[in-house]
């Protein structure tokens, strides 16, 4: 889940926006802890994963 979404039980604002020092802490600790693929879009990632099954194929067919 991306923190765009979350509300902040301190003050009911979504905490992207970052209004209270609640906010502001939530936000800094969920984009510390954003992983390698925290900011590639799903379409990004589909494409990745075809051209990956495309180049495993090629290399079974190459093989045999």
């Amino acid at each position: 889940m991306t923190y765009d979404r979350l509300v902040c039980a301190n003050c009911a604002a979504p905490v992207s926006e970052g209004r209270c020092p609640v906010c502001r802490a939530s936000r800094e600790r969920l984009q510390q802890q954003a992983g390698f693929l925290a900011g590639v879009s799903p379409v990004t990632l589909i494409a990745l994963l075809v051209v990956l099954i495309a180049a495993m194929a090629l290399l079974a067919h190459q093989t045999v």
